[in-house]
């Protein structure tokens, strides 16, 4: 499994297809992200921004190598760990980025609640965010695993269905990604720093059951 993550890392950073994903979180945290915000208001915003970012790196990632390189990758490693690999250089490469973003978003933030009126930890601020853009990591990873390879191959059935995974897991009441956003914004108003453990331990069996039933199917349909 080591040398199939290194394969894909390099594959993903060579391919230079990880730049627009980058630069496009990057350029939505400018816009959104202001000195002198709530710490946990500013790690909500950046950690909702990195769940679409999630799943649009695992689809460059399962769609990277030409049918040839795959087929040889799965011959040399089998297809299941060949699409596991995959899947983890997208979460892997979604995680660092979410984690930049935390030491940026906390640095330039102010460790105050929503009214600037109660002062607020910034070390722990910066753990709940690390917590929380871990829960769209993974859950961007999920959704990524369902709407691409081998589930859908069509690009025109994928990416909308991509687009809207990502709708559902922000929105819907009950979803990882907006428990763990929601007790961010509320901690803010509250002046309290939550820890969105409950949230982080639904985004990791999400991920994983969407891992499995993807790497399961791309053993049976190439």
């Amino acid at each position: 499994m080591t040398a199939l993550l290194r394969y894909q890392t390099a594959l993903l950073l060579r391919s230079q297809r990880w730049l627009a994903p980058v630069v496009l979180y990057a350029a939505f945290l400018a816009v959104g992200v202001q000195g002198g915000q709530p710490v946990l208001d500013s790690l909500a915003y950046a950690a909702a921004a990195l769940l679409p970012v999630g799943a649009w790196l695992v689809r460059i990632c399962v769609t990277n190598e030409p049918p040839a390189a795959r087929d040889c990758a799965a011959a040399a490693g089998g297809a299941r760990r060949a699409h596991l690999a995959c899947l983890l250089t997208a979460f892997l490469a979604a995680a660092v980025l979410g984690t930049a973003a935390v030491v940026a978003v906390a640095a330039m933030s102010d460790a105050a609640s929503t009214d600037h009126q109660t002062a607020v930890a910034r070390g722990p601020a910066a753990g709940a965010g690390l917590l929380a853009m871990l829960v769209s990591a993974l859950l961007g990873t999920a959704v990524g695993a369902l709407t691409s390879r081998p589930l859908l191959r069509s690009p025109g059935r994928a990416v909308p269905a991509l687009l809207f995974g990502v709708l559902i897991a922000l929105v819907t009441a009950g979803s990882p990604a907006r428990v763990a956003l929601t007790e961010l914004v509320s901690g803010s108003r509250d002046g309290v720093v939550p820890v969105p453990v409950g949230a982080f331990v639904g985004a990791l069996a999400v991920a994983v059951l969407a891992a499995g039933v993807a790497c399961g199917l791309s053993s049976r349909r190439g």
